[in-house]
């Protein structure tokens, strides 16, 4: 064939369309199943972050199984469904069907004898979703930690979300208020002192922040059933 004409040039170029397409199919292939651990191991290093257990990647999961006792995956009502795994629950997913349909993934730690648990959350920030973890110590009520994350916010405003000086404020931040309502954590401007039910504002990144208090007082909402009970059955024992 003349590699002059038109038709090998045209030839040559869908060989290398196919050489090439098959080259990446097969590499994300076979890279899949470590992307897949990897994104496990990290989802194990955010959980436990949220209880002050900071750990490499590759520790992940021996510390994690160290300190989480319990994953639970409740139903709206506060029972749990024995038949779903908690750590593969996809709130992705979940957050698109019927909130009675939906399941609540909880974890629940012991550190030194403390007991403490652990919410997934996810909501939307300004360009896309934002999610994360909140850990509450054994009154159900006080903030022992979180960690958020995001797919689209702004670098340098909403962004911040991610930085250990935001996440910090969290800490002892009451998610009930003085007449036992849920009231999450608001972010919210204004200089002064923060109340119990309150973090300072990301400067800019006003709609990002309101995100973050819709998401935590949206996904613990659902948990209200387990908690009443787990309350009973502390002011029992």
């Amino acid at each position: 064939m003349n590699r002059e004409s038109n038709t090998y040039t045209f030839i040559f170029a869908i060989g290398m369309v196919v050489v090439v397409a098959f080259l990446l199919a097969f590499a994300a292939t076979s890279l899949k199943p470590k992307q897949d651990e990897n994104v496990r191991k990290e989802k194990m290093q955010n959980i436990l972050k949220t209880i002050g257990v900071e750990v490499e990647r590759e520790a992940a999961e021996g510390k994690y199984k160290d300190y989480i006792k319990e994953e639970l995956s409740l139903e709206s009502d506060g029972s749990v469904d024995e038949g779903t795994d908690a750590f593969d629950v996809d709130l992705n997913k979940e957050l698109k069907l019927p909130v009675e349909e939906q399941h609540f993934p909880i974890y629940i730690a012991d550190v030194d004898g403390t007991k403490y648990y652990i919410v997934p959350l996810r909501g939307a920030g300004l360009w896309d979703a934002i999610w994360g973890y909140v850990a509450l110590k054994d009154d159900l009520n006080t903030i022992e930690g979180v960690t958020f994350d995001h797919k689209g916010e702004t670098p340098g405003l909403g962004a911040e979300i991610t930085q250990p000086w935001f996440q910090a404020q969290f800490e002892g931040k009451k998610i009930f208020d003085d007449n036992d309502e849920l009231v999450g954590v608001k972010v919210s401007k204004g200089s002064g002192t923060k109340g119990d039910n309150e973090v300072d504002a990301i400067s800019g990144a006003t709609i990002t922040g309101n995100g973050v208090t819709a998401m935590i007082k949206e996904r613990l909402s659902h948990y209200l059933p387990y908690f009443k009970k787990q309350k009973t059955q502390l002011a029992l024992n």
